[in-house]
């Protein structure tokens, strides 16, 4: 989807795909940091809900984003499919409101599913 928002010099994006199991996810996030922006971005935070394996997820530095996506994927009831929001650091702290920002780049994301 590209970028979504921008606060305090913080840049976010959100993108995502169908993930089956572990060997997807991690297959589509080498190949979403083969892009020089996303592979040098502050952190790729994902989340996927694999029905054999539960919530998978990893933070990349951004403690508790992962999470975030994964509630929201579970309120969605949307299985088997990977979303990542990435951020590239602006130089200023952003405190709680960068869970906000992972919130609004997923709300994007479900919303362009929706339309898509």
């Amino acid at each position: 989807m590209g970028q979504i928002l921008t606060d305090k010099g913080s840049k976010y994006a959100v993108s995502g795909c169908v993930a089956k199991d572990r060997a997807s996810v991690d297959a589509a996030l080498k190949q979403l940091k083969r892009d020089k922006s996303y592979g040098k971005a502050t952190h790729n935070t994902w989340a996927v809900l694999l029905p054999e394996a539960g919530p998978l997820k990893g933070d990349d530095g951004e403690a508790g984003a992962g999470m975030v996506i994964i509630r929201m994927l579970e309120r969605e009831e949307l299985y088997d499919h990977l979303i990542v929001v990435t951020r590239w650091y602006g130089g200023k702290h952003l405190g709680g409101d960068r869970f906000r920002h992972v919130q609004t780049c997923v709300l994007a994301y479900l919303d362009s599913l929706v339309k898509g």
